[in-house]
């Protein structure tokens, strides 16, 4: 009789071991943990604009290496650049080409790095604080910062740059 009892209830308790697991986290790891910056382009009048211009950007990578982060854009109103983890600062170089010319400007993004912990089961990923922005004045005519707090949130402008004249 009691051989019975546990073949009928054989089926429920495999379900339920097959469940627990399951219900031992409750946390979603996100599939990409990398943070990005965004940022609008507008004119020097503070109107939104597109760069006619093939716009490049480019960093240098903590082993030397040069690394293109926008390639070749074209009518760029915004665009979105990662930002390094554990690097104070973080150097751009924005090249602006036309067919007769081509302009750099370098930008120095200054900011503090904070480890962000979700759970033991995902990654470590890093959050961060813009604390300034420098930039040489070749096309660039200024960079205001939008929004200081760089995470997940890709809904925020970090970054609105204005440019002197269409490059």
């Amino acid at each position: 009789m009691k051989q019975g009892i546990r073949r009928k209830f054989m089926p429920y308790l495999f379900f339920a071991a097959l469940l627990l697991p399951a219900a031992c986290t409750s946390i979603d790891c996100p599939v990409q943990n990398a943070v990005y910056t965004i940022y609008k382009v507008y004119d020097s009048n503070g109107n939104p604009v597109a760069l006619m211009d093939t716009l490049t950007i480019s960093t240098t990578r903590s082993d030397g290496n040069d690394s293109v982060l926008l390639n070749r854009s074209v009518n760029t109103s915004s665009f979105n650049l990662p930002i390094s983890y554990t690097s104070p600062a973080d150097t751009l170089i924005f090249e602006f080409k036309n067919e007769d010319d081509s302009v750099t400007d370098r930008v120095i993004v200054s900011k503090e790095d904070t480890p962000h912990f979700e759970s033991v089961d995902c990654n470590l990923s890093y959050f961060h604080t813009i604390t300034g922005v420098q930039w040489t004045r070749n096309v660039i005519d200024s960079i205001a910062i939008n929004n200081q707090s760089v995470n997940y949130d890709l809904s925020k402008e970090h970054f609105h740059i204005y440019f002197r004249t269409n490059p």
